[in-house]
């Protein structure tokens, strides 16, 4: 590996590595299953301090790095995608965006139980017509004395459900597009905030998504995020995070994906021998390894980048877009060494390819990570 860690990340790779193996992974098949969300195992996580990671410990978390929680999400994305895909939202976004942008008040009141595993937090910008295009939203927040009143409907909301407080963003001034959106911090128990339709979904089913639905929903103002107008910036801060934690996702179930594959072609007799010795099968297994190594080697280059305080928009919508696309190529290829068990149900990969599926389009599809690395390509003086 070109990209040497420290002892220190070597020790919480090894951690989470034992414990997602040995409590994420033994439910994960079930849970895929039943739909039943984790919340044991995010208590257990909170424990651990995998909830709020890169949170300095006065406000809970863990003052890790970024290179420390793309291994550990990764390591429990190997186990359960629909585990990760809370564990990314919840840090990436939901925590970030509370610790760059909140009062100290909103951090000591909302940060504190949501860095360490109390609580969990969801962030609403996706609506019906407006996903990729946030100023399309049409959620409104309109100042009535101390407080905004709020009006709209969110969808494919990560948490939706089993979130505590949820972070929406929300049109003040609809003259001014991107500059009119703000974000407001909502507790679950707001009165006029209801959960409407929960997703049947292909994959990261223990994950729960919904549609979140704004009828005149009264928030205080001192629960403005920032100030009016910050929405969209926000919003932008904690998808540029979010991306590396997609990225990380997508390594961590290609590197199940792989590891299944591998172990299979091995025991698995053909024309009376192993698989593995088939050159077509080995070339494969050649391209694949190679694949994976690529994605790494692109989510640590975002990482570091994060973690010395540069500026990493382009390098984490590269890592999200190889990423993503890899491990839907790497899932395929796993269920097609699989043979005819790679299509059941008795086989994990089957849960891969499906859990697979979505990175390639939430948290910005492929098209927009396109447009975005093309953006900063264009503009950027930098030496690629």
């Amino acid at each position: 590996m070109l990209f040497k860690l420290t002892d220190e990340q070597v020790m919480i790779q090894n951690m989470v590595r034992e414990f997602s193996r040995k409590v994420i992974g033994t439910t994960a098949s079930e849970r895929d299953r039943t739909k039943e969300f984790p919340a044991d195992n995010f208590k257990q996580m909170g424990e651990l301090g995998l909830m709020g990671m890169m949170i300095p410990e006065a406000y809970g978390g863990e003052s890790a790095d970024t290179v420390s929680y793309v291994l550990a999400l990764s390591e429990i994305a190997y186990s359960c995608a629909s585990t990760s895909v809370v564990m990314s939202v919840q840090n990436s976004i939901v925590c970030e965006s509370l610790y760059r942008f909140g009062t100290r008040e909103q951090k000591e009141t909302f940060l504190i139980p949501l860095a360490s595993g109390e609580i969990i937090g969801a962030f609403a910008l996706t609506e019906p017509d407006a996903g990729s295009d946030p100023v399309s939203q049409k959620t409104t927040a309109h100042r009535q004395g101390d407080h905004y009143i709020i009006n709209g409907t969110k969808r494919f909301i990560t948490s939706g459900l089993h979130s505590k407080v949820v972070l929406v963003t929300a049109k003040t001034d609809e003259t001014v597009g991107h500059k009119g959106i703000s974000c407001f911090i909502v507790p679950k128990e707001t009165p006029g905030m209801i959960v409407g339709h929960v997703e049947d979904k292909m994959g990261l089913r223990a994950s729960d998504t919904t549609d979140l639905i704004f009828e005149n929903c009264k928030v205080p103002a001192d629960l403005i995020l920032g100030k009016e107008g910050d929405g969209f910036k926000i919003a932008m801060a904690g998808l540029d995070s979010g991306r590396i934690g997609i990225a990380a996702q997508s390594y961590g179930v290609a590197m199940a994906a792989f590891d299944a594959a591998v172990k299979y072609i091995k025991k698995r007799k053909q024309f009376g021998s192993p698989v593995s010795k088939h050159q077509a099968v080995r070339f494969q297994i050649a391209d694949m390894a190679t694949q994976i190594e690529a994605a790494k080697q692109l989510i640590f280059s975002a990482a570091s980048l994060k973690d010395r305080k540069e500026s990493y928009t382009r390098e984490a919508s590269m890592a999200k877009l190889f990423a993503s696309e890899m491990v839907n190529d790497i899932t395929a290829r796993a269920i097609q060494l699989h043979g005819g068990y790679g299509f059941t149900k008795d086989y994990a990969v089957e849960r891969y390819y499906r859990d697979a599926r979505v990175f390639t389009i939430y948290e910005g599809t492929s098209e927009i990570q396109r447009v975005v690395i093309s953006n900063q390509v264009l503009k950027d003086k930098r030496k690629m």
